[in-house]
């Protein structure tokens, strides 16, 4: 791959509705399990006051509880009431003062929530535990053994989890984000109606998998500002689910207001990332590139670790966004890194002006950055 010197397609700007991402790297919502009772905690803010100054174009905040049934397990954050408001806005305001477009992944769990967190084990709750609820899903089909047979919802539950996530928009907005991604992968509740391992309904959500995802689309792009960018993640090939259902259903999103669609994979039966193939730098690229193929912004996730590959993303025309998760954990230094790799004539200044001006002088004093 031939890297430019000058302006690498990574580091150009993207432009979604009234919202301009300076560049192409947006970090990937990854859970923290340290909230409590849904509440953000100095975890957050050091975790994200880290990442805001890493001279990211984005940022999406881990999947958020639209319910408290919603959580995938107790320590998951919340918005489910206007009590969550405060610690997200202060979060919030950590990426707005560095000039970082922020947005909030919303979500409900589905026949997956009720789990103990991955430091007490991840596995599900039993119906004994002080923090077990009820699940819910589009039929009464456990996730797996062990797993709790979730509540099939019926037409009012169905309304009442959409009018959840319109409420969870609101707040969203009133919080400071500026763009809003649905959680609609991985087997969570959204997601669990497009596959036919999880949605065995004989009504019109069973019948059309992808009614589900239209109607929430629908309701919360109605909720919130015409300037709002609103994503959607997928598991663009998953069990029961192909990447030919994957680009019809990302062009009926679109067409109801949906802008970019954040191409991850699996989770409805297994691990998320199940593409066929072994994973690899960058295996999940060509998923986001049927999409936008079709003529739908995509976002392209899946161990993208430097920058070749996030910039081959992005300058081969396969993604217009790149999301990298755990390489950000391990680094928060990632965009410098790839800022250098790919030649841009000034690195640091993808940085934060009094972070990229110290590392500036300290060269100008002929020493080591």
């Amino acid at each position: 791959m031939n890297v430019p010197a000058q302006s690498p397609a990574l580091f150009t700007p993207f432009t979604s509705r009234g919202v301009t991402f300076p560049n192409r790297i947006i970090l990937s919502p990854m859970c923290q399990y340290r909230a409590v009772a849904g509440v953000a905690q100095r975890w957050h803010t050091a975790h994200h006051g880290r990442l805001s100054l890493s001279g990211l174009g984005g940022a999406i905040f881990e999947a958020t509880a639209v319910l408290p049934e919603g959580r995938i397990t107790p320590g998951c954050l919340g918005i489910w009431s206007d009590d969550h408001l405060p610690g997200l806005s202060a979060l919030t305001a950590l990426y707005r003062d560095q000039g970082v477009p922020v947005g909030i992944q919303l979500a409900h769990a589905g026949r997956k929530a009720t789990a103990a967190t991955p430091f007490d084990g991840a596995r599900p709750l039993p119906a004994d535990h002080p923090d077990w609820w009820a699940s819910v899903a589009p039929s009464a089909i456990q996730f797996g053994e062990g797993w709790q047979v979730p509540q099939a919802l019926d037409a009012a539950g169905i309304d009442a989890v959409i009018a959840a996530f319109v409420a969870a928009a609101r707040r969203a907005v009133a919080a400071g984000f500026d763009f809003i991604e649905l959680h609609g992968a991985h087997g969570y509740l959204a997601g669990s109606f497009l596959s036919p391992l999880s949605n065995q309904r004989d009504d019109a959500f069973g019948q059309d998998r992808g009614l589900f995802a239209e109607l929430l689309a629908r309701a919360v792009r109605a909720a919130i500002p015409e300037t709002m960018p609103l994503f959607w993640r997928t598991s663009a090939v998953d069990t029961g689910v192909t990447i030919d259902d994957t680009v019809a259903l990302a062009l009926r999103l679109h067409a109801v207001g949906v802008d970019v669609v954040d191409c991850s994979s699996g989770g409805t039966s297994g691990p998320s990332g199940v593409t066929g193939s072994p994973p690899a730098p960058g295996y999940m690229v060509p998923l986001a590139a049927a999409v936008k193929a079709a003529g739908v912004p995509s976002m392209a996730v899946g161990l993208i670790m430097d920058g070749l590959v996030a910039n081959g993303a992005i300058a081969d025309d396969a993604a217009d966004l790149v999301a990298v998760g755990r390489e950000l954990l391990a680094d928060s230094g990632f965009v410098l890194r790839c800022a250098r790799a790919l030649g841009l004539a000034q690195p640091y200044h993808v940085l934060p002006l009094g972070l990229h001006f110290y590392l500036e002088r300290r060269k100008y004093e002929g020493m080591r950055p």
